[in-house]
């Protein structure tokens, strides 16, 4: 039962005529451990004493919710999917809101988490992809030239590249997806 059934409760046997302690025995009887505390049971108790009849919550004064609009999350959502590794704090600079308001929209409102990408290969440059594409072509041509030959003599391996730098960490290499 949710804490709004619970306060119907409350005021029902309050209307009845309980006390706040027989209210709690009550409620711990059916309710069992998820009964209201007795500290709940004597607020509620007390605020129907005071003449309050509704058992919603008031309506409270405050900061409105001016970030979490849809232009702000079309925002957000498209600066991740233009850089999958941006950091929190780089998307809350690029759209000028608080880093939890951000990290509030990616995972509540876009339902976006951030992945290691440990397990998946390093992105290409172009002049990479370019290469392949080049030998991908020369293979091609190669096999329809002579197939039988080529099949032959063609020779297959995993690639190796060596990098001249560092390579990133686990946590450099997070993306959102």
């Amino acid at each position: 039962m949710k804490k709004i059934g619970h306060r119907y409760v409350i005021q029902y046997f309050y209307s009845k005529g309980l006390s706040p302690t027989n209210i709690k025995a009550k409620l711990d009887s059916t309710l069992g451990e998820s009964a209201s505390s007795f500290t709940t049971v004597k607020y509620w108790v007390a605020e129907f004493k005071r003449g309050r009849t509704r058992c919603q919550d008031e309506h409270r004064s405050g900061r409105p919710n001016e970030v979490t609009t849809p232009e702000m999350m079309k925002k957000i959502h498209r600066a991740v999917l233009d850089d999958r590794r941006l950091k929190v704090r780089e998307i809350a600079d690029i759209v000028a809101i608080s880093k939890s308001a951000v990290h509030c929209i990616l995972s509540e409102n876009l339902h976006i988490r951030k992945l290691c990408a440990r397990w998946v290969p390093r992105l290409l440059t172009l002049e990479q992809k370019q290469c392949r594409e080049d030998v991908s072509i020369e293979c091609l041509a190669k096999f329809h030239s002579n197939k039988a030959e080529f099949l032959r003599r063609f020779i297959t391996m995993d690639e190796t590249w060596v990098h001249h730098f560092t390579p990133e960490t686990k946590e450099q290499s997070k993306q959102w997806t």
